[in-house]
């Protein structure tokens, strides 16, 4: 059964181990010259929210969710601050052994009312063009294309969807 609660400064490491495992199954999406562009890049372009999560999250009208099972945390995602009536979904991982089985679809469907909960009238996010499965899952939720980005060696597709009291 997946209990999902909000994140604490105790799951730092393992929301971590889970983000960078997500970026290395996207990355096997990747060719060869676009992970070497993404690797060579000096800062970390992605991910350095994660040090800091209350901040960017939690106490700027954002949230972030871990779903565990069995006390193992098996899926993450969060809500941030877009606009004052846009939020975006940024972060949703799943254990690669546990994915196909309905709980980014239910992390989704969780933080899609919690972005309710907190005022939001829309959310947008993004993935890669690569990422056929986060696609489909993304349109399953009522989310449709907006548009596209290019943001270094990503072709990202933008989504978004607004948001009701009566549900999708």
């Amino acid at each position: 059964m997946l209990e999902i609660r909000r994140y604490q400064a105790k799951d730092s490491e393992v929301v971590k181990e889970l983000y960078l495992a997500g970026n290395t199954q996207m990355g096997e999406m990747l060719t060869d010259a676009e992970l070497r562009e993404l690797m060579s890049t000096p800062t970390a372009p992605f991910g350095s929210d994660l040090d800091d999560i209350e901040g960017v999250y939690i106490n700027d009208r954002g949230d972030f969710l871990v779903g565990t099972q069995d006390g193992e945390i098996v899926v993450i995602g969060a809500i941030r601050k877009y606009s004052e009536e846009c939020g975006e979904l940024k972060r949703l991982r799943v254990r690669r052994h546990l994915q196909r089985r309905g709980l980014a679809e239910t992390m989704m469907r969780t933080l899609m009312a919690r972005a309710e909960e907190l005022g939001y009238k829309e959310l947008v996010m993004d993935t890669i063009e690569e990422n056929l499965p986060a696609r489909c899952l993304f349109e399953k939720c009522g989310f449709t294309e907006r548009g596209y980005e290019i943001k270094g060696p990503f072709h990202l597709i933008i989504y978004g969807k607004k948001l009701n009291k009566e549900g999708d």
